[in-house]
């Protein structure tokens, strides 16, 4: 674990021994059981988001594509009759085709991942509302698909399975990312694209690659949420994930500016924004001042993680001037 990991794993302790100090239902199985389901729910889609993050990149489209991939999963097995496993794969191939495309043209036309990841959110959205004459995608009285609810919304010893394939999409994330050449050439294409291509890696592949896995994560996703709501109303599905995905990978060390960051401490960023969200909850605070909350205590993170980084650099600094000090005594006497 990095040291920001360390730090995060102890401030999620802390707010999580206050929580449960201030209202001891936190720790009651059916609120821990609740929360646990939303972590990973919500995870999923938060370590989508790091792949593209520590490129440089953003992917603003992440709750669009939820929505519209979400509408086109339920009306293929639900008003279609088509076989789960089926539907689950045109879902995810379309969302490898979302992610080729943005990949493509962030690196071929040199658009702004910015600027194609905004047109992304307001053209899914609109095809998904038109998809569904901004209607309700759910299932008809009587729908019953007993396999597939119980691999996404079941439990197994009380464990929720969105916790499991979370967990299992984390670990296989964390060995991508950090024990690999492509996941080196991740970080490197975030450091420094230019140096990178300078050095042989093929910054074009790299980018476009990081695109299709946070596309592919968020088509699971997107299944995993439509049946967990089990109905999906275009127009609000997914509103404002993608800012929840950046705000855990940023609070988990991922810098913006790309190059950094770690997959433990999405996961943790992850439980933290849950447990505030939680409290938030158990206090009784308006449902309006959520974000509110959760956007104060992100830019407080952040400032602080900010600081004692800047902290830690004048530390070396000054230990890097001192020993120069010490060289040129050193060769004087």
């Amino acid at each position: 674990m990095h040291r920001k990991d360390i730090g995060l794993a102890v401030l999620v302790i802390c707010v999580g021994a206050i929580v449960a100090l201030v209202n001891p239902r936190f720790l009651s199985p059916i609120n821990l059981a609740n929360t646990a389901n939303l972590i990973g729910l919500f995870g999923l889609f938060s370590i989508a988001e790091a792949f593209v993050i520590v490129t440089g990149g953003i992917e603003l489209s992440v709750g669009s594509v939820i929505a519209l991939l979400g509408v086109i999963f339920i009306d293929l097995i639900a008003t279609h009759g088509v076989a789960w496993p089926v539907a689950l794969a045109i879902v995810l191939v379309l969302a490898v085709f979302i992610g080729l495309l943005h990949g493509l043209l962030v690196t071929r036309l040199k658009l702004q991942p910015f600027v194609v990841t905004l047109c992304g959110l307001l053209i899914y959205r609109g095809i998904a509302r038109f998809y569904t004459r901004d209607g309700t995608a759910g299932f008809t009285f009587g729908t019953d698909f007993p396999a597939l609810e119980y691999l996404v919304a079941g439990r197994s010893f009380g464990i929720p399975h969105s916790v499991i394939a979370f967990a299992l999409v984390a670990v296989v994330s964390w060995f991508v990312l950090h024990r690999t050449v492509f996941g080196r050439h991740l970080f490197a294409v975030g450091k420094n694209e230019e140096a990178a291509r300078y050095s042989g890696i093929n910054t074009r592949r790299v980018i476009v690659s990081a695109y299709v896995l946070c596309m592919l994560l968020t088509g699971l996703s997107a299944v995993f949420f439509a049946m967990y709501t089990r109905s999906v109303q275009p127009a609000s599905h997914g509103n404002f994930y993608e800012l929840y995905g950046i705000a855990a990978a940023v609070l988990g060390g991922f810098s913006l500016r790309g190059g950094e960051g770690s997959i433990i401490g999405v996961v943790l960023g992850v439980i933290l924004l849950q447990m505030l969200q939680n409290l938030v909850n158990l206090l009784g605070i308006p449902s309006s001042l959520n974000f509110a909350v959760m956007g104060s205590v992100i830019l407080a993170g952040v400032i602080a993680d900010t600081q004692f980084s800047a902290y830690r650099e004048r530390r070396r600094h000054q230990a890097a001037m001192s020993l120069l000090d010490k060289a040129a005594t050193t060769s004087k006497g």
